[in-house]
C-alpha cells in the first residue's frame, strides 16, 4: 500500500471523480404495444417464453420468462404472480421487476418481498406439503409492466406443464413461445388446441434430443360473453403429457388410458386389508341381507357415520392411498383413502367395486377423452351391477357424510372417470343428470288485501343438481345463516320473511330439499283508481340477457338441463274480480321450452301456471341471437300482470 501512495498522488484530480452508472434503457413501453392489442384489453402479455426440459423419465425443468403490461385496474390481478411447490417440485428462483408506462424501471423485486405460504388449511386440506411462493408488484396506478422469471425442477413427471398463454378474458397476447426439449428415447405427447393458422409445432432433432416449439403472436383480448364455453375451449393451448414417467421409483406409462390406470391400480394394490374387528362389524351389518345393493347401502351409511374427510397430500401421497386399516383405526382419510376403505368394506360384504379417478367441480369441463393424461383431482367409487341384475351402475362419493346414497350431483356427475381395474384403466361415464332429475317445483298462495299489501306462502321442492347448493346450506349452516342467505337472494322490493324452513326429502334415488317460506309484502300491488295490477310470478322471473355488442365470437354452451314448474294461486280481496288475464305464451326452441297461462277459477281465485325446461347443448355462435330472443320473450312473459277491477258497492 505504501508503494502505491506516490503513484496515486501523481494522478490528476479528475481520475477520482465518481462515474454514475447510466440508467437502464427503457423497455416494455406501453406505446410499443400495437393499438389493435390494446383495444378491449385490460392487460397485454408482452412475452411468455417457456422452456420445458425433460432430463429423464423422472425429472423435468420448467423455466418461465413472463412480462405483462397492466392497462387498467381490471387487469391488476396480473400484477402479481405465484409459483407452487412441494416435496416433488422445487422452485430454483423467482425474480421480478416493475416498469412504468414509458418502460422505465421502477423497482427490482427483493428477496425479502417474496412471500412463502403453506396451503395447510386451504380448500379443506389438513395435511399437505404444498406451498406457494408469490410476489406482488401491483402499482397504485396503471399502466405499468411487471416482469417475472422463475424455474421449477420437478421430480413428478406424471404432470407436464400446461401452456395456455391467454388464460383469462381481457388479456391480449403480443408474443408467447413454448419450447420442449426431450431425449429422443422419451418422445413428447402433445395435443394442440384452438391454434391459429400457422401455429402448429416446429420439430427438430440434434444430438439425441428432440425439440418441439410453438409460437403465438398478436392475439386480441377475448371478451367475456354470456353462455360461452370455458376459456380452456376458446383460446390457443398446447397440452403436454409423457409417454413413460417415473414418480419416486414408480415407473408407468400415460400413453393410453389402460396403461395410466394400470399404474394407479398397482400403486395402490394391497392396501385394502381391514382389521378383524372391522370385518366382524361388516359381517354383522349385512347378515341375512341377500340384495347386493342393500348391502352396499348399509356399508355406505356405516362409512358416513364413522369417518370424516381430511385431505392428506404429502409427496407420493397425492396418488398413493393410506391403507384401509389406517382409516379403520383413525376414522378419517382423504378421497383416495376413504374410497379404498369403502372398497375394502364392500369386498368384505361380497359386493365388488372399483376405485375411479375423476375431475371434480361444479363448473369443471369434462376431460379430453382423446388425450390420455392425468386430468384428475378426485377419487370416487364405482359399484357395477351384479351379474344378471337389471340395476344401474352405482356410484359412491365417499368423502361426504351427508350425500344421498348413489348420488354424484354437479360435483362429479355428467362427465368421464377412469375406472381402475386389475386389467388397467377404463374410461367410463358417471351418472348424467338432466331435466328429469334437475327440477324445481314451486307452489305459491298469494293473498291480496284491498289496500295493496299481500302475504304469501311458498313451498319449493328442488331435486338433483338444482338442490346441490341448498343441500350444502342445509348441512353446512345453521338456521340463522340459512335464513340470512335466502333473504339476501329474494328479489323483492319490500318484504319480511315471516316463516322459513329447509328440510331434506325422504330417501329416493335423486335427493331433494324442500324450502318453505312465509312472506309479508307491504305495498305489493297498490290500487290505481278502481284497478290493481298484480305480477303473479313472484319468485321465478328469468331476467333477459344484455344485448350483444358487436359480433358474437364464442359458441353457445348451455351447460345445465333443468325443469322449473310454478303454480301460483292469487287470492283476491273481497269486492274485486279479475278483469284482464295475460294471454297464454308457448315457446319451443333449440334452447328449451316455455309455457305460461292464467285461469280464473270458480272460487274467485286466479291460477297462474308456468313451465320452463332448459336444454343442455353446444351450438354455434350464430345461435346466440335466437337464444337472446328466447330469454327476452321469457322475461316479458314472466313480468305480465293480472288486472283486477274493484266492483261497485
Amino acid at each position: 500500500m505504501k508503494n502505491l501512495l506516490p503513484l496515486l498522488a501523481a494522478l490528476p484530480l479528475s481520475s477520482f471523480l465518481l462515474v454514475t452508472p447510466a440508467a437502464p434503457a427503457p423497455k416494455y413501453a406501453v406505446a410499443d404495444i400495437p393499438a389493435a392489442l390494446r383495444e378491449g384489453a385490460h392487460a397485454v402479455l408482452r412475452a411468455d417464453d417457456e422452456v420445458v426440459t425433460v432430463k429423464s423419465a423422472g425429472r423435468l425443468v420448467h423455466t418461465v420468462h413472463r412480462v405483462v403490461t397492466v392497462l387498467d385496474a381490471a387487469g391488476d390481478d396480473l400484477g402479481r404472480h405465484a409459483v407452487s411447490y412441494d416435496a416433488l417440485n422445487a422452485v430454483s428462483y423467482l425474480r421480478g421487476a416493475v416498469y412504468d408506462g414509458d418502460g422505465r424501471l421502477l423497482h427490482q423485486l427483493r428477496a425479502a418481498e417474496i412471500h412463502d405460504q403453506g396451503m395447510g388449511d386451504a380448500g379443506g386440506s389438513f395435511m399437505t406439503d404444498v406451498r406457494v411462493r408469490y410476489a406482488d408488484l401491483r402499482q397504485p396506478q396503471a399502466p405499468y409492466t411487471v416482469e417475472f422469471d422463475y424455474e421449477v425442477v420437478s421430480d413428478n413427471t406424471l404432470f407436464y406443464p400446461k401452456w395456455q398463454p391467454q388464460e383469462t378474458e381481457g388479456l391480449a397476447v403480443q408474443s408467447a413461445t413454448l419450447r420442449v426439449i426431450t431425449p429422443a428415447a422419451l418422445p413428447l405427447r402433445y395435443q394442440e388446441r384452438q391454434l391459429p393458422a400457422g401455429g402448429a409445432v416446429a420439430r427438430s432433432t440434434a444430438g439425441g434430443l428432440e425439440t418441439y416449439q410453438w409460437q403465438l403472436a398478436d392475439l386480441p383480448a377475448v371478451e367475456e360473453e354470456e353462455a360461452a364455453p370455458p376459456l380452456a375451449y376458446a383460446t390457443p393451448a398446447v397440452a403436454l403429457a409423457p409417454g413413460t414417467f417415473e414418480v419416486q421409483g414408480h415407473k408407468g406409462s400415460a400413453a393410453t388410458w389402460q396403461s395410466l390406470g394400470q399404474w394407479n391400480y398397482e400403486l395402490n394394490a394391497g392396501r385394502d386389508q381391514l382389521p378383524a374387528a372391522t370385518l366382524a362389524k361388516v359381517t354383522a351389518l349385512v347378515k341375512d341381507v341377500p340384495d347386493a345393493r342393500e348391502r352396499a347401502r348399509r356399508i355406505y351409511e356405516m362409512l358416513q357415520s364413522s369417518t370424516r374427510y381430511i385431505s392428506i397430500q404429502l409427496g407420493l401421497g397425492g396418488w398413493q392411498t393410506f391403507p384401509a386399516s389406517s382409516v379403520a383405526g383413525n376414522g378419517y382419510g382423504d378421497c383416495k383413502a376413504l374410497s379404498n376403505y369403502t372398497k375394502a368394506l364392500l369386498t368384505a360384504a361380497d359386493v365388488p367395486s372399483y376405485v375411479a379417478l375423476v375431475g371434480s367441480g361444479n363448473d369443471r369441463p369434462d376431460l379430453r377423452a382423446d388425450f390420455p393424461s392425468s386430468q384428475f383431482d378426485h377419487v370416487i367409487l364405482c359399484v357395477p351391477p351384479a351379474k344378471g341384475s337389471r340395476a344401474d351402475t352405482l356410484w359412491l362419493e365417499c368423502t361426504s357424510q351427508t350425500d344421498r346414497f348413489g348420488y354424484m350431483g354437479s360435483f362429479t356427475g355428467n362427465r368421464h372417470a377412469l375406472l381402475l381395474t386389475p386389467e388397467g384403466g377404463k374410461l367410463v361415464a358417471t351418472p348424467r343428470y338432466g331435466a328429469t332429475e334437475n327440477r324445481q317445483v314451486r307452489r305459491i298462495d298469494l293473498f291480496l288485501d284491498a289496500v295493496g299489501s299481500a302475504t304469501a306462502t311458498a313451498r319449493t321442492l328442488r331435486t338433483g343438481q338444482d338442490q346441490d347448493f341448498y343441500a350444502q346450506l342445509l348441512h353446512g349452516l345453521g338456521p340463522t345463516e340459512q335464513k340470512k342467505y335466502v333473504t339476501d337472494q329474494l328479489r323483492l322490493p319490500t318484504f319480511t320473511l315471516t316463516k322459513f324452513n329447509l328440510a331434506a326429502t325422504p330417501a329416493s334415488p335423486v335427493p331433494g330439499v324442500v324450502e318453505t317460506l312465509g312472506l309479508s309484502l307491504p305495498g305489493f300491488a297498490m290500487p290505481s283508481g278502481k284497478r290493481v295490477f298484480v305480477t303473479a310470478n313472484l319468485l321465478s322471473r328469468l331476467p333477459a340477457l344484455p344485448a350483444q355488442i358487436g359480433e358474437r365470437k364464442a359458441p353457445v354452451w348451455l351447460s345445465d338441463a333443468c325443469l322449473h314448474a310454478d303454480t301460483v294461486r292469487l287470492h283476491l280481496p273481497a269486492g274485486f274480480r279479475a278483469e284482464t288475464l295475460p294471454a297464454a305464451v308457448q315457446l319451443s326452441t333449440a334452447y328449451g321450452t316455455y309455457a305460461s297461462h292464467y285461469l280464473a277459477l270458480p272460487d274467485g281465485t286466479v291460477q297462474y301456471i308456468r313451465r320452463l325446461e332448459l336444454k343442455r347443448g353446444k351450438l354455434p355462435s350464430t345461435a346466440y341471437a335466437g337464444y337472446l330472443d328466447f330469454r327476452r320473450k321469457i322475461s316479458i312473459a314472466d313480468k305480465a300482470q293480472v288486472v283486477l277491477l274493484k266492483l261497485e258497492s
